[in-house]
C-alpha cells in the first residue's frame, strides 16, 4: 500500500468529453431551502437594497406573502457547479458562455427550490462543441417558477491537451 498522494488525481469522475454527452442527459442539482440568511447574503452580494427583498411588512402590503427572491437569486440555483456536471466534464469544460433566465412565479423565504439542468442540443464543432442546456427551477409545491438557457464550451476527446 502506497502512502502517495497526489491531488491532481483526486477527480470525482472521469472526465467526459463532448462526444460523450447526449440531448436528454440531466442533472439535478440538490434542492436548497432560502432561508433569511440566504436573502441577507444575496442582498450584500448585490448591493440590490429595494425592500421587496427584506422588509416583509413592505411586501405584505404589496399582497406578498413573504421576502420575494430577486431573479438573480433564483437564477444563481443552477450554477452547474452546485451539481456534478462541471465534475463530469472535468478538464473537458472550457466556458460557462451564455445564460438566460425567465422568471414564472415568485419565490419567497423558506421555499424549497429543486434545480435541475437538461441537455437540449448538442453543437459540434471542429475541436469542440456547445452544450445547451435547459435550465429549471420548481418549487416546493410543483410549481417552474424558473426556466432559461445555458452554453457550457466543452472539448471534443481528440482535442484533449497533449501533456507537455
Amino acid at each position: 500500500m502506497s502512502d502517495t498522494f497526489n491531488p491532481d488525481d483526486h477527480d470525482l469522475f472521469e472526465t467526459h468529453y463532448f462526444e460523450d454527452f447526449a440531448v436528454g442527459n440531466t442533472f439535478p442539482i440538490p434542492s436548497r431551502t432560502v432561508t433569511d440568511a440566504n436573502f441577507q447574503v444575496f442582498q450584500a452580494a448585490s448591493g440590490d437594497n429595494h425592500p421587496i427583498h427584506y422588509d416583509r411588512e413592505y411586501c405584505r402590503r404589496r399582497g406578498h406573502k413573504d421576502l420575494l427572491a430577486h431573479g438573480f437569486q433564483v437564477a444563481i440555483q443552477t450554477c452547474p457547479g452546485a451539481g456534478q456536471l462541471p465534475h463530469m466534464a472535468g478538464d473537458a469544460l472550457i466556458a460557462f458562455i451564455e445564460q438566460s433566465s425567465r422568471f414564472l412565479a415568485p419565490v419567497y423565504a423558506n421555499d424549497t427550490l429543486y434545480p435541475r439542468l437538461t441537455i437540449k442540443e448538442m453543437l459540434p464543432q471542429r475541436s469542440t462543441g456547445v452544450m445547451v442546456l435547459r435550465s429549471t427551477v420548481h418549487n416546493q409545491d410543483g410549481v417552474l417558477v424558473m426556466e432559461g438557457e445555458q452554453k457550457l464550451l466543452l472539448r471534443k476527446r481528440d482535442a484533449e491537451p497533449k501533456p507537455s
